[in-house]
């Protein structure tokens, strides 16, 4: 399985055609403590970019965005009852959503685990 980053600070594990999405640790971090998640439904179709969910912390809300594009196969439903799963293990638990990958090749461009630690040493 392998790891990618956005600017934006998801990140999408890909194993396969399956990508698993959530925020990253940093992300988790600089929310505060969350307390809603909204997750979108099963099948549906997202591009690259597009809106994949919105978390709400007692700071701000934040929409999490699709690093790559597909159609929406599950979603972490245990958040909707314990959303502080996404500041206890935002790379683990506290995932959001799997995709069936639609086009590997928009994996092109993310950051591996060094590049995202130096992206975000730099902020």
């Amino acid at each position: 399985m392998s790891i990618h980053f956005t600017e934006d600070h998801e990140w999408i594990a890909v194993d396969g055609d399956v990508g698993i999405i959530g925020i990253s640790d940093y992300a988790a971090k600089a929310l505060g403590d969350v307390v809603f998640v909204e997750l979108p439904d099963v099948g549906a179709e997202m591009g690259k970019g597009d809106e994949a969910a919105v978390v709400e912390s007692v700071k701000a809300a934040s929409e999490v965005y699709a690093p790559i594009g597909g159609e929406v196969t599950e979603v972490n439903g245990a958040l909707e009852d314990e959303p502080a799963k996404v500041n206890e293990d935002p790379q683990g638990d506290g995932w959001f959503l799997k995709i069936k990958i639609s086009d590997a090749d928009e994996l092109e461009g993310l950051m591996d685990e060094a590049a995202y630690k130096t992206y975000c040493e730099g902020l």
